[in-house]
């Protein structure tokens, strides 16, 4: 499984340096998330996908040219993986723990772009939390930051 995903970062590392400047697997990884997130309803609408552009280019620090490709190929990874671990894997080595709670808030505004939070949606937010090594609390107080009201 992980063997697949860096096979398919390493291809996508490989072509977009062949196109310009390279990406590395953590702003993918975060990408994927934030689009497993807003595919969970299976419906990704205009406001969802501002939402997970804004959100990659608030964490990421990336330029608009670099923020499109980057959303096509993390759709692509989410397309091809069968689970969460292999993008929570990247981020766990690499963000600390106010950096994953600054995604997690992410996460909920994902959800509730389109004025609803599906439980799919959060479900899944839920089962990344404990992935990121993130406590209960954690999700509950992400969650309420971002709810309106």
């Amino acid at each position: 499984m992980f063997r697949t995903l860096k096979a398919l970062i390493d291809d996508a590392l490989a072509s977009l340096d062949a196109r310009g400047p390279q990406i590395d697997p953590l702003p993918l990884a975060i990408a994927a998330l934030l689009l497993e997130i807003a595919r969970a309803d299976h419906e990704v609408d205009a406001a969802e996908r501002h939402a997970v552009v804004a959100a990659i280019a608030r964490l990421c620090e990336l330029d608009a040219g670099a923020l499109e490709s980057l959303v096509a190929t993390a759709g692509e990874a989410v397309d091809q993986a069968v689970s969460f671990y292999d993008f929570t894997n990247v981020v766990n080595e690499r963000l600390s723990r106010e950096q994953k709670l600054e995604l997690l808030e992410k996460l909920w505004q994902v959800a509730q772009a389109d004025g609803r939070i599906d439980h799919y949606e959060e479900y899944y937010i839920r089962r990344l939390a404990d992935l990121l090594h993130l406590s209960h609390g954690d999700f509950i107080r992400a969650k309420l930051a971002v709810l309106p009201g």
